[in-house]
């Protein structure tokens, strides 16, 4: 592919993150076109159908979330890039609800491969902050996924202020820890 095509392509996909993660069904492939600076031909030449760019689009969340992840488990400070991640994880977990709710009960082999090695590099993350002590032994990947999806169903729902959502997150946080 060409750099201006990737280019294009990366613009849609962060465009129709945004679109469709804050607005769900109502968000149209104009207005992903638009916001990106392209036009709807461009986008339908990259996917073909609304679906195909909604997976993409997850997919593409789900990588920049792998992406950080696997950082956080190679940290110098395990547990600072476990917060971090914790963070993020939350913070975009509304959108990413919006955008896995537009594609049905069944999430493609793609976003299930994705989703399942991004579990696995939290785990690893998860792990090496309670090997440095700063989260409690007792505390599995499971408990934390728990948490983190019901932040981000809750502010799917209804949206919080930013300063409400960090702090809930530090209690979380402050649960996790050793004591």
């Amino acid at each position: 592919m060409r750099q201006d095509a990737r280019e294009n392509r990366e613009r849609i996909l962060a465009a129709a993150d945004h679109v469709f993660g804050t607005r769900g069904e109502t968000g149209s492939t104009e207005e992903v076109a638009r916001l990106a600076g392209v036009g709807i031909a461009t986008v339908f030449r990259h996917f073909p159908t609304k679906e195909a760019l909604v997976e993409a689009a997850l997919v593409r969340h789900f990588i920049g979330l792998l992406g950080r992840a696997r950082a956080a488990a190679t940290a110098p400070d395990p547990s600072a890039a476990l917060s971090t991640l914790i963070h993020e994880m939350i913070e975009r977990g509304a959108s990413k609800l919006t955008l896995a709710s537009m594609l049905g009960d069944h999430a493609p082999p793609a976003i299930v491969a994705v989703s399942t090695e991004l579990k696995s590099a939290v785990d690893t993350a998860l792990r090496r902050a309670q090997a440095a002590g700063s989260v409690r032994p007792d505390v599995g990947v499971e408990e934390l996924y728990l948490l983190i999806r019901g932040l981000a169903q809750t502010t799917a729902a209804t949206p919080v202020p930013a300063a409400v959502l960090d702090r809930a997150v530090e209690v979380i946080l402050a649960g996790f820890a050793t004591r």
